[in-house]
């Protein structure tokens, strides 16, 4: 009896340790006029999104782009409505090594659109390259069988904003002509805490 007791007990401790050593998601800071926003990358369970969006970081690829879009009720011709904030780089601008990357849909990761949640901007499944969206609100139209994108395969979630939302919702709440921010919220940079 004495013998399995410490045997579970040594079991238990070489699992906390396991699970101590474990390496943890990385977290990206958005910097902006507005203030800071910070967001956990699930590279456990979107590794090739999130890898992706930390290697454009790491290159300094946001750096001095813009939030530009706003999607909100009403100031969009989509009968299927959303809420979210895009930012990033267009593709003309992207230097010529950086590809679209497959998709990872939601049922392959488990990452639903919920409020704060960021997401890669594509047209089809496998083109996304550097434009991200952030849900404000719970977004189910975004995930895999929602109705928002016609081919029904959702938008690729890859992390979720752990501080900032303040800012995110203010962002979303500024002017706009059309779906366009008037003016533009820029990135100062983004940068790995």
């Amino acid at each position: 009896m004495k013998k399995s007791i410490l045997t579970f007990a040594a079991a238990l401790a070489l699992l906390a340790v396991m699970v101590s050593c474990q390496k943890k998601n990385p977290l990206v800071e958005i910097e902006t006029p507005r203030g800071n926003i910070v967001v956990e990358l699930y590279l456990d369970k979107a590794p090739v999104t999130a890898g992706h969006f930390l290697e454009l970081v790491r290159r300094g690829i946001y750096d001095g782009s813009n939030f530009y879009r706003v999607v909100r009720t009403g100031n969009e011709s989509n009968p299927i409505n959303i809420q979210v904030i895009q930012g990033g780089v267009g593709d003309s601008e992207l230097p010529a090594d950086i590809q679209a990357i497959p998709h990872e849909n939601t049922d392959q990761t488990g990452i639903r659109h919920l409020d704060g949640v960021i997401s890669m901007a594509r047209s089809k499944p496998g083109t996304a390259k550097s434009e991200f969206f952030i849900c404000v609100n719970d977004q189910p139209e975004l995930d895999i069988r929602g109705r928002r994108n016609p081919d029904g395969q959702g938008f690729a979630a890859f992390g979720r904003v752990v501080k900032g939302i303040d800012v995110v919702r203010s962002i979303w709440s500024s002017p706009i002509q059309g779906e366009r921010l008037n003016p533009p919220v820029r990135i100062h940079k983004l940068y790995v805490k």
